[in-house]
C-alpha cells in the first residue's frame, strides 16, 4: 500500500510539473524578419524555468492568415501573429493602423499606436470582446511595388496594373487611381509575381529578402506608405489558465520584445534592401507630386474610417474622439 502510495504521488508531482504547451500560429514565414518572436518564445521557456514552451508554425501551418485570430479566439490554437487588416470587421479600431496614405513613416504609426492603446480603453476593449488578450505589435518598414517592369514611379502608368492588396482600406488606395488590388498572402506573393496573377507586390524591403522576391522582381518603386505590423495575441481561455506570476512574464516580456523591436526595425530594413541592390535590385523613388497625385485622388482614409466604424458599432463619438486624437499626434 505504502509503495503503491508513493507511486501515485511521484506521478502526480510529474504531472503537476510538466510543462505548458503552447501553439502559435503564425502567417509569415520563418526566417530573421520573425527572429524576435522567436526569441520571446525562448525568454518566455527560460524565465518561467521550463514551465511554459512556446511551439511556433511558420506561413499558415495552422491556418491562413485571416483565420489565426479567430482560431486563438475559439481556443483551437494558443497564440498567433497576424495584421489587424486581416480581420477589418473584429477589429475596428485595430485596423486603422494599417489605413493608407495616414502615415509618413513606420516610426510615426508605431508612435501613434504607442499612444492611442493606452488613451483609449476601447483597444483592448476590441480585443477582450473576441476573446484574445494582445501582447505587442510587430512594427514594419515603408512598403513598396516590386516587380518586373520599372513604371511604378508613375500614378498614370499604374492604371489596370494587378498589385498585391490585403484588407478592407488598402485595396481603396489602389482602385484611386485605377490599379487593380488582388489579395494575396505574404507567403504566396513570390508565385503570384512569377506566373503573372500579380504585376506588383506590395510589401516592406524586409519582407521581401524574406520571401526572396528579389528573384521575381527587379523593380522596388517607393516607399509608398507605412503602416503598422501584425498583432501578437494569446487566447482569453489560454491566457486565464495561466498561473499570475506567468501572465506577469509575458506582460514584461512582451514590452521589452516591443522595444527591441522598435529599435530593431530600422536596421534590419536598411540591411535588407542593401541585400537587394546586391541582388540586382533596383530601388526607385517615387516622385513627391506622383505621391501628391495619389494622395488627391484618394479619399480622406482617416475621415472615411471615422464614418464607417461609427455606422459599423451604433457610436459616432468614440470614433470622432479617437480621430481628432490621431490627427492631433499626426500633426506632431
Amino acid at each position: 500500500m505504502f509503495a503503491g502510495a508513493l507511486s501515485l504521488a511521484v506521478a502526480g508531482a510529474a504531472f503537476a510539473q510538466a510543462p505548458i504547451q503552447l501553439r502559435w500560429g503564425h502567417y509569415l514565414a520563418d526566417g530573421p524578419f520573425v527572429q524576435l518572436e522567436k526569441d520571446f518564445a525562448a525568454k518566455i521557456e527560460k524565465r518561467t524555468n521550463g514551465r511554459v514552451k512556446i511551439n511556433i508554425t511558420f506561413a499558415e501551418g495552422l491556418g491562413k492568415g485571416t483565420e489565426l485570430l479567430m482560431l486563438v479566439a475559439r481556443g483551437a490554437i494558443d497564440m498567433s501573429s497576424t495584421a489587424p487588416g486581416y480581420n477589418p470587421d473584429q477589429l475596428r479600431y485595430w485596423r486603422a493602423f494599417q489605413t493608407p496614405l495616414t502615415f509618413q513613416t513606420s516610426k510615426q504609426a508605431m508612435y501613434v499606436l504607442g499612444k492611442v492603446e493606452k488613451e483609449f480603453p476601447v483597444y483592448t476593449q476590441e480585443m477582450d470582446k473576441i476573446g484574445v488578450v494582445w501582447l505587442f505589435q510587430q512594427p514594419l518598414g515603408e512598403y513598396f511595388m516590386s516587380g518586373s517592369s520599372p513604371d511604378c514611379d508613375s500614378v498614370d502608368k499604374l492604371r489596370g496594373k494587378k498589385i498585391r492588396s490585403f484588407g478592407a482600406d488598402i485595396p481603396k488606395a489602389f482602385t484611386a487611381v485605377g490599379a487593380v488590388p488582388v489579395t494575396v498572402a505574404p507567403v504566396a506573393i513570390y508565385e503570384a509575381l512569377q506566373h503573372g496573377t500579380l504585376d506588383y507586390s506590395f510589401i516592406n524591403a524586409g519582407n521581401i529578402t524574406a520571401f526572396k522576391l528579389q528573384e521575381v522582381a527587379k523593380y522596388h518603386c517607393g516607399p509608398v506608405m507605412a503602416i503598422t505590423g501584425h498583432n501578437v495575441t494569446i487566447g482569453k481561455r489560454t491566457w486565464d489558465k495561466l498561473p499570475a506570476d506567468v501572465q506577469k512574464i509575458f506582460r514584461d516580456q512582451a514590452a521589452e520584445t516591443a522595444k527591441d523591436y522598435l529599435a530593431w526595425v530600422g536596421d534590419f530594413e536598411a540591411k535588407s534592401v542593401a541585400a537587394i541592390k546586391a541582388a540586382g535590385g533596383i530601388f526607385k523613388p517615387i516622385p513627391a507630386a506622383e505621391l501628391q497625385k495619389w494622395r488627391a485622388a484618394s479619399p480622406d482614409f482617416l475621415g472615411l474610417w471615422e464614418k464607417d466604424t461609427a455606422t459599423a458599432t451604433g457610436d459616432a463619438e468614440m470614433p470622432k474622439k479617437v480621430a481628432a486624437r490621431w490627427r492631433q499626434l499626426l500633426a506632431e
